[in-house]
């Protein structure tokens, strides 16, 4: 049996792994993959991958990229979301701004630098036509716990994160949501380090296989929407809605969908050069 650890955000989006470690899918195939829950998001899972505390990550595309070209020793194995991630723009419910333009010059709350939710801020700047000298400041508030208590309290004065997870806290008082994003790319990849792709590619492949066996059926689960009701504590109606927007994919990322990653890294000066996509992607 070979053991295997693997990252993720507790998202909806992921429930399809559990799924399958709940049908022990990889262990009837020989493989131990033990599931860890990363609060933090993009960030926290990047830094798990480069200490070798994971071997793979479901993690945001854009965040795993840059973070490639600025030295994590892994690559990008398959899509696992191919829709674009909607992160909802929020503020907290007392808070004097109301749409995206009162936002101009105040301060993003971010969970860490390099993070999903300090990227997207930089994407978001570029829709509105901001300067992102001027207009983009960061307050750093870890994780979406942090901004639950810390936006109401006025540590930072919006806050972006994927509008289906957030929505229970809009419909709460504690958000109020001004506005959406939508990522221009495909949003979930699966990563894995370098060391493991040379040394267990055959174990990688099974589990890939596994987990794309599990998203092909993933929709036609008779009443899929009430179970993902229940453990994300979200409305039908909300999770309907998220399963009628996503679709996830059994194919890697394509070339040209990483060089507009790339494009957009580099017009907003989060990465200073640009990498070969061989180097980023691996081709089993």
């Amino acid at each position: 049996m070979k053991n295997f650890k693997i990252g993720g955000v507790p998202e909806h989006f992921n429930f399809p792994w559990y799924l399958a470690l709940k049908d022990k899918s990889f262990q009837k195939r020989g493989i131990e993959l033990r599931w860890i829950d990363y609060y933090g998001g993009t960030g926290q899972m990047n830094k798990a991958l480069r200490n070798k505390e994971i071997d793979m990550a479901v993690i945001l595309t854009e965040g795993i990229v840059r973070d490639i070209i600025n030295g994590n020793d892994a690559k990008i194995v398959q899509v696992f979301v191919k829709s674009p991630l909607i992160w909802g723009i929020h503020v907290a419910q007392n808070s004097k701004y109301h749409s995206i333009s009162d936002l101009k010059g105040t301060k993003a709350a971010i969970s860490r630098f390099g993070s999903g939710s300090h990227l997207m801020a930089f994407i978001n700047a570029k829709n509105q036509d901001w300067d992102i000298q001027t207009d983009l400041k960061f307050k750093v508030i870890d994780d979406l716990e942090g901004a639950l208590s810390g936006l109401p309290k006025g540590k930072g004065d919006y806050f972006m994160w994927e509008k289906f997870t957030t929505k229970p806290y809009v419909d709460q008082g504690i958000f109020r949501r001004v506005g959406n994003c939508p990522t221009p790319w495909p949003c979930f990849v699966i990563a894995v380090r370098n060391d493991v792709l040379e040394n267990e590619s055959e174990s990688v492949k099974i589990i890939l296989d596994s987990i794309n066996n599990e998203t092909k059926k993933f929709k036609s689960i008779p009443n899929i929407d009430v179970l993902l009701s229940k453990r994300y504590q979200q409305k039908i109606d909300d999770v309907q809605e998220w399963l009628s927007l996503t679709q996830w994919s059994q194919e890697n990322i394509k070339a040209t969908e990483l060089e507009e990653v790339q494009n957009r890294l580099l017009e907003l000066k989060l990465i200073d050069k640009k990498m070969a996509s061989e180097k980023i992607i691996a081709h089993f």
